[in-house]
């Protein structure tokens, strides 16, 4: 079973095709959509040693020259100095070529891949293949691509949509455990932003999609999907305020992932923390109702997502925070609940509320 999303956009529109076992049915896909002729894969090790082979042979099947360029695995990896040292070896390699960018690996490959891909040549086609559940959930759709600096994640990059989001469901039965929990975290992140119905099957489903069991597993992605893509056609730039709402829970999560040096708590562990804090300024403004947070709290419970900040300084967090891109003119912005399926962007929240949310997520 195959199911396609179009993602609707003025000049830069194309689909995110998701199914089960697909991974070897790029090549032709590819070759329908003339994108080129020369397939740069960037991939980590541990992707490359499962999942490159079939790649290739799917590529040079249908007529593609193919090169692979690995990096280490991990956000340090999403850097100024990695990205450049790519684009040296591929411009080396691109002599008389029409080569495109093949992503594949999680949010990091995506991110850094498509980064490239934006600025190289001035830009140059790229693929998404998301391995990860949170890769293929949220970060390979949208176009966002960027690098960090030491100050901040996602400091450094511009908006870039892919020629196509390739997911194969399959992949995921080689992830960690750690890493689905990650992607149910931006998977709740969906429901409490636009769709109580996808939060309440994941409450319902959390024994199975912690399983990896295809079925639910595809309708969760599905759904994330969906959504994402309404919202990007709706404000494919964040120009208009809609997209906003796809940050719940990013703004402090992204402060704890840059405090923590991205190696004490990964992407959804991070966002995890920052809707639990999230939720408690939702409720501290009058927002959100007490019993909605429970219930959201008790979910990221259920999937065993970090209950408490560790190891990390308040003022290290709000000094993070203060490099926020969303906050404008010194203003603060967070997106916030109102209940289960809406959220609201709120700006200027005294600062006393922040650092007493934050206060009460710290051991």
């Amino acid at each position: 079973m195959i199911k396609t999303i179009n993602v609707p956009l003025e000049k830069n529109s194309y689909q995110i095709i998701i199914g089960n076992k697909i991974l070897p049915l790029l090549g032709s896909k590819l070759k329908a959509l003339r994108i080129g002729h020369d397939a740069i894969i960037i991939t980590n090790p541990i992707v490359n040693k499962i999942y490159s082979k079939s790649i290739v042979k799917g590529l040079k099947n249908n007529g593609f020259t193919t090169r692979v360029f690995v990096v280490p695995d991990g956000e340090k990896s999403k850097s100024v100095k990695t990205a450049f040292q790519l684009i040296e070896k591929i411009a080396k390699y691109d002599i008389y070529k029409r080569p495109f960018v093949i992503a594949l690996g999680g949010g990091v490959i995506g991110d850094l891949a498509g980064f490239i891909a934006s600025i190289y040549k001035r830009g140059i086609p790229f693929v998404q293949v998301p391995t990860t559940f949170l890769g293929q959930i949220d970060s390979a759709i949208g176009g966002k691509v960027a690098v960090d600096l030491d100050c901040g994640k996602n400091m450094v990059g511009s908006f870039y949509q892919p020629k196509i989001v390739w997911s194969d469901v399959a992949v995921l039965s080689t992830i960690s455990p750690r890493q689905v929990k990650n992607g149910l975290a931006e998977a709740v992140k969906y429901g409490i932003i636009d769709d109580s119905k996808l939060f309440f099957y994941i409450k319902k489903n959390i024994g199975k999609l912690l399983n990896l069991r295809s079925n639910p597993l595809l309708n969760v992605i599905v759904s994330c999907c969906r959504i994402k893509a309404r919202v990007v056609s709706a404000d494919e730039k964040e120009t208009k305020g809609i997209r906003s709402i796809l940050n719940f829970g990013h703004t402090i999560g992204h402060a704890i992932e840059t405090a923590g040096s991205f190696n004490q708590y990964q992407h959804g562990e991070a966002v995890a923390l920052g809707m639990r804090v999230a939720c408690r300024i939702s409720f501290a403004v009058k927002l959100l109702k007490p019993s909605e947070e429970i219930l959201i709290n008790k979910l990221l419970d259920d999937i065993n997502l970090p209950k408490k900040i560790k190891g990390l300084d308040l003022n290290k967090i709000l000094n993070v925070m203060r490099h926020d891109k969303k906050f404008i003119a010194g203003k603060n912005r967070f997106v916030l609940a109102v209940k289960i399926g809406k959220v609201k962007v709120v700006e200027g929240i005294d600062e006393k509320i922040i650092k007493e949310a934050i206060k009460t997520y710290i051991s």
